[in-house]
């Protein structure tokens, strides 16, 4: 019997890619044009600010799905392959490490507690 790993998600390649792009941006190995790049991969992704807005039905979303991963792939030619090749190696190794339930829960109990004390003196201050 083969154990046949089935192919690793879109998700996941775009978690992975994204480190890439992170660890990447912060190498001084990196070309002076590659992090720019990468920095501008990165405000994009995360920005409230698109081309063209999210609300409108599939083309608000195709900007998102066409720009991004053009910018990986200009970032990409922009690097050297060895080194590239070397950040994908450790995104990839760091999406494998195991993720602390633990830790997730007590982050979740502290904004929770925050919150809850929050609405709690807006309700006494505001009442």
């Amino acid at each position: 019997m083969t154990d046949k790993k089935p192919p690793p998600s879109l998700a996941h390649q775009l978690r992975v890619s994204a480190h890439t792009v992170w660890l990447a941006a912060r190498d001084p190995r990196c070309p002076w044009s590659a992090r720019l790049v990468g920095l501008m991969i990165g405000a994009y992704a995360l920005s409230p600010i698109d081309l063209i807005p999210d609300f409108i039905p599939v083309i608000g979303l195709l900007d998102d799905a066409i720009i991004i991963p053009l910018g990986l792939w200009i970032m990409a030619r922009l690097i050297p392959d060895d080194l590239w090749a070397q950040h994908r190696a450790a995104a990839e190794a760091a999406s494998h490490r195991p993720v602390s339930r633990g830790g997730i829960v007590l982050v979740v109990a502290i904004w929770l507690t925050a919150l809850a004390a929050l609405s709690w003196w807006l309700y006494a201050r505001y009442d």
